[in-house]
Formats: C-alpha cells, structure tokens, sequence
C-alpha cells in the first residue's frame, strides 16, 4: 500500500495496482491488468478508524487528525530544510574549487531517484499532482545542480 497525503495535507492511503491484485488473487477473483486505477480500499483519513479515541483535548478533533495535520507541517518544514540544505554543497564546491570529494555518480543517481518516485507518485495518484509529487521535482533539480556544479570545477 501506498502512504499518499491526508485531505488537508494533500495525501491519502490508497493501494497499488499490486496491491489490489494481490486481494484479488487470495479471494479467487480473475484480475484484469491495465484496466485502469487501483480502487480506494481504504477509507478516508477522516472516516478511518471508527474505534479510535475521539477526544484530543479541548478541541474535540481526533487524535488522527491532529496526527496528519502535524505530519504536514513537518513534511513542510524538513521539505524546505532539505532543499536549502543542498546549497551548502553547491556553494563550498564552487568557492574551493575543489570537488574531489564529491561523487558525480552520487548525485546522478538521487537525481535520477527523485525524478522517478515523482513519476511514481504521479502515476500512482492517477496522473494527479500533490506537494510529495513536487518536492520530488525540486529535490530532483537541486541533485542535478549540484551534479552541474561538480562537473563544471572538474571540466
């Protein structure tokens, strides 16, 4: 299963093609591949978990959804962090002159791993965009800077 965005956060729980082949095929059911999008096994964050505690202090919304709402904001945060934290690199690299300890093959690589799991997330949305999708991207453009960088002190 696949951890997408909650309502407010902009991600859902929704399962894989794989995933629902897999139920399928326990249950004797004949899968059809390729038909079209996985179906939403799982309900939404705010009707999950009916047996949950409702009451999360004075303001009565549940422990889940004050859970999702935190884990946005800290999805927003370290997104931000580790896209400025790319510039340090970027910046030593082009003051020393030096790139001698930095691997092109590295950052080819989390460039290509970004570039990918933002296809895949887009792909497993439905061929919709969300923020996971968009972090990717950049997190994807920052790799390639810094490969740019790397290559440009080398040549």
């Amino acid at each position: 299963m696949t951890l997408t965005a909650a309502a407010h956060t902009g991600f859902s729980a929704s399962p894989t093609a794989a995933d629902s082949a897999v139920q399928n095929s326990a249950r004797g059911v004949a899968v059809l591949h390729g038909a079209g999008p996985a179906r939403d096994l799982c309900p939404p964050a705010d009707q999950a978990g009916t047996d949950q505690v409702r009451h999360s202090g004075s303001s009565g919304r549940p422990l889940r959804q004050n859970y999702l709402t935190l884990l946005g904001y800290m999805f927003a945060l370290f997104s931000t962090v580790r896209v400025l934290a790319y510039l340090p690199t970027i910046w030593a690299v082009v003051q020393s002159g030096d790139s001698s300890q930095h691997s092109l093959l590295t950052w080819f690589t989390w460039a290509g791993a970004n570039l990918t799991m933002a296809a895949w997330l887009y792909e497993q949305q439905g061929q919709r965009w969300n923020r996971a999708i968009a972090v990717n991207l950049v997190n994807a453009s920052m790799c390639v800077a810094t490969f740019v960088v790397i290559w440009a002190v080398r040549m």
